[in-house]
């Protein structure tokens, strides 16, 4: 039991390191100022969630994962090619946020869907939550940049 708990709280602690990860590379690529305070927002809310989620691998005993995957990696390098093709317009970054956070919602659906412990279950529940509103937020931030582009 304690070793798919382990397992699932570390695969959604690397689901929250390429959120970070991700988000800092779309603050990076954005040109508009608030926008790129908010995603930075965002990559540290990320941050703090992967750090939770840290805590409790060590009470079950385990080791925390320490890195982003493979596939985030992979994303961030989809989007600084598509960037450097396409131009970096605020719609296409926040169109690569969002879809960043399609992956993260599909891990944290998964994970619900296990049999765990209700502490852990009611943690990955809460931050299941602030990953819901971040992808709606990002998607109304796309939508408006790209009803003004």
């Amino acid at each position: 039991m304690n070793n798919d708990v382990i397992s699932t709280l570390n695969d959604l602690i690397e689901t929250c390191k390429d959120g970070e990860e991700g988000f800092k590379s779309c603050a990076e690529d954005i040109s508009n100022a608030q926008l790129k305070q908010t995603l930075m927002a965002y990559a540290e809310s990320c941050s703090a969630s992967a750090r939770e989620l840290t805590a409790l691998v060590i009470a079950y005993g385990g080791d925390p994962e320490t890195k982003s995957s493979l596939a985030g990696s992979l994303h961030r390098r989809w989007i600084d090619i598509k960037s450097a093709v396409m131009g970096k317009d605020d719609e296409t970054v926040l169109s690569e946020c969002e879809r960043g956070e399609d992956v993260a919602k599909k891990s944290y659906r998964h994970a619900l869907e296990k049999d765990l412990p209700l502490d852990v279950k009611a943690v990955i529940e809460r931050q299941y939550q602030g990953v819901l509103q971040n992808h709606d937020a990002i998607k109304s931030l796309r939508d408006r940049a790209r009803a003004s582009a």
